[in-house]
């Protein structure tokens, strides 16, 4: 099958981005889709033979994968306050997020990640509002924003910033990384003396 196919009708092809670091992800290992919408990247996933842990408000879109074991669908606000919905103990081989920005997430998602996870983020930045939604601020990125918020913590693997005509016209930053498969321990702070 190809991948890059909408492997249903109610679902559209998942993002050339993705697609394109998907073969990054370790063979098999877990990944977590956040705010998953249609499904379209737990569809690729789990085609690609991951077991896939997808989030969302609402499960609509992925209704039709809740009747089998696998992927684990999780409804959950991820904005209201609530607590995460996953253990914080839980790691993937990957976290996938297109066209979706809630700030607050960022240290949780760059938590969420196993050594040598991977980090595949594509969403709107500011310029989008000529285009149409999202409009607000809040939901689009400043310049080099997405590369400020992890590129200190994760090896950058590809990072871009501007605008696309594909799959509508939209400005864009997109970034895939990679977390130290070889974490160090911090040492902890001790005061001069």
């Amino acid at each position: 099958m190809d991948h890059t196919e909408s492997p249903t009708p109610f679902s559209p092809p998942p993002s050339r981005w993705v697609v394109r670091f998907a073969p990054l992800v370790r063979q098999g290992g877990p990944v977590l889709d956040v705010a998953c919408g249609s499904g379209r990247h737990t569809r690729l996933f789990a085609g690609l033979g991951h077991p896939v842990t997808a989030v969302d408000r609402t499960l609509a879109g992925v209704a039709d994968l809740a009747n089998g074991s696998s992927p684990e669908l999780i409804e959950a606000d991820l904005e209201d306050g609530s607590p995460w919905p996953l253990p914080a103990d839980r790691r993937f081989a990957a976290v996938v997020v297109t066209n979706y920005l809630h700030r607050p997430l960022f240290p949780r998602l760059l938590d969420s990640l196993e050594p040598g996870g991977v980090l595949i983020y594509e969403t709107f930045a500011r310029g989008n509002e000529r285009f149409g939604k999202p409009s607000s601020p809040d939901f689009l990125l400043a310049p080099g924003e997405l590369l400020d918020r992890v590129g200190h913590q994760l090896q950058v693997v590809a990072f871009e910033q501007g605008e696309i005509d594909f799959p509508r016209r939209a400005v864009v930053q997109r970034l895939c990384a990679v977390a130290d498969p070889h974490p160090r321990p911090i040492p902890p702070h001790r005061p001069e003396e």
